[in-house]
């Protein structure tokens, strides 16, 4: 269901990958990887499509994480890259789009931001009734439960009825359970809080105001991602947005791949077998899979899964690299000026060259060591819980949170987006949550 889901927004992106090159004019120049009128024109003509349905199955296609924008252009993302051979990477992608339901679907333009960051901060315990039910629900009964839940929200932050309203909490819903220590799993937050800018000063919403619109928007929002069918006065969890529900509540993951037989794997499906190891494991498999193979071909495999587009590979790439030592110093050296390796590949060398690897990181500049903050929070965004991903905000360089997400935008990872729409969701402050959303929404938008 997932591909099926995500199929027009592939088809779209592998058109974009053959039929536009490098230096080709294929977006706008307004940032955020817009497709150019001419190039929606062409896309729509060469696959049967209008320039609407472009755009649309475009913009699926970057939420999803198939296409990844860089400034003014755009290249696919590793999941579309995965999309043939891993299963696993295109669930990641339709995952990654049911949490921004939010920014799939236009929101009414008649009702105050406020009201709608409300009725999507309860939208987590409408999912959890209807997987409960497990089958249809009529639009009453769950237009009941939302006025509950909004007033419960109200209540829990003692609001007042004049002045600054605060942001609605949201609930922190249980993720997949963590991989010990540092080695992450699969994220998840059930939701995407909304990433739409709000005044600090906007009115409160009236207890009294109808939120049968805003019900609406959302059904038919979720509807759009193939999260629910909503028609005729109901709405009904799709089976695999009933799976979706059901594993953020209930803690389920995916079984994690045994390590035997990793030997045998080339570099990328060895590291996604370690991957949920513990560090000292994983360690332990990376010298039985180097000692099964020449040094230098071992070592271009694993730079060579480190140029993917997967921020957890890139990770455990180099840290099979430090157990290989010398003999990968001409290899990482060879690369440190490819950005997408720097970072680490300086990280290595310092370390190898016999600095603390707890001071290595001052061998890199302020705009590496943000992006590479960034490149790991896609890491543990993809494969980790919510709360490893909080975490991480911890150890960012910049002093303040406003400084940091400065800073995050104007470096241009890919990533970007999807980073602050994952630690926006899975961050138990409201302020700061409004803040993280605010900049995910203007990133995604090219706004300032």
């Amino acid at each position: 269901m997932a591909r099926s889901g995500l199929a027009a927004a592939a088809r779209v992106a592998r058109w974009a990958d053959a039929a536009l090159h490098p230096g080709r004019d294929g977006a706008t120049s307004d940032g955020k990887g817009t497709l150019s009128d001419e190039t929606a024109e062409r896309a729509a003509a060469e696959l049967g499509l209008t320039p609407d349905q472009i755009r649309a199955d475009w913009d699926t296609a970057r939420l999803a994480g198939l296409v990844e924008v860089h400034g003014d252009s755009a290249r696919p993302g590793w999941r579309l890259r995965a999309w043939n051979r891993d299963d696993s990477a295109v669930l990641r992608g339709w995952v990654a789009l049911f949490d921004a339901w939010s920014l799939a679907y236009p929101e009414p333009t008649d009702h105050e931001p406020a009201a709608v960051a409300e009725v999507v901060s309860a939208m987590p315990q409408v999912l959890s009734f209807l997987q409960l039910s497990a089958g249809p629900v009529p639009e009453e009964q769950l237009l009941d439960l939302l006025q509950q839940r909004v007033t419960e929200l109200r209540t829990e932050r003692c609001e007042i009825p004049y002045g600054p309203r605060s942001e609605p909490a949201h609930p922190t819903h249980p993720a997949h359970p963590a991989l010990a220590e540092a080695e992450p799993a699969q994220s998840a937050a059930l939701h995407l809080a909304s990433a739409r800018p709000e005044s600090e000063a906007a009115p409160r919403p009236e207890p009294d105001a109808p939120l049968a619109p805003l019900l609406d928007w959302a059904l038919r929002a979720l509807a759009s991602v193939g999260a629910l069918t909503y028609g005729h006065g109901q709405a009904t969890l799709t089976p695999l947005g009933s799976w979706a529900v059901w594993v953020k509540l209930e803690q389920i993951c995916v079984a994690a791949q045994s390590p035997a037989g990793n030997i045998e794997q080339a570099a990328e499906g060895m590291l996604r077998g370690c991957a949920q190891l513990r560090p000292n494991a994983a360690r332990a498999e990376y010298r039985a899979w180097l000692a099964a193979r020449p040094v230098g071909n071992a070592v271009t495999e694993l730079i060579d899964a480190a140029r993917g587009d997967d921020a957890l590979l890139r990770g455990l790439a180099f840290e099979a690299l430090r157990v290989v030592g010398a003999p990968a110093e001409p290899d990482v050296r060879s690369v440190a000026d490819e950005p997408t390796l720097r970072p680490y590949a300086l990280l290595w060398l310092a370390e190898h060259d016999g600095i603390d690897p707890e001071d290595a990181h001052e061998v890199l500049t302020r705009e590496e060591a943000t992006w590479l903050w960034v490149d790991t929070a896609a890491a543990v965004a993809d494969h980790g819980e919510a709360p490893m991903l909080v975490r991480h905000l911890e150890s960012a360089l910049q002093p303040t949170v406003p400084a940091l997400l400065d800073e995050v935008r104007a470096v241009g990872h890919p990533r970007t987006v999807q980073v602050l729409v994952a630690l926006a969701a899975a961050h138990p402050d409201p302020a700061l949550a409004k803040a993280v959303r605010r900049a995910a929404f203007q990133v995604h938008t090219g706004g300032s």
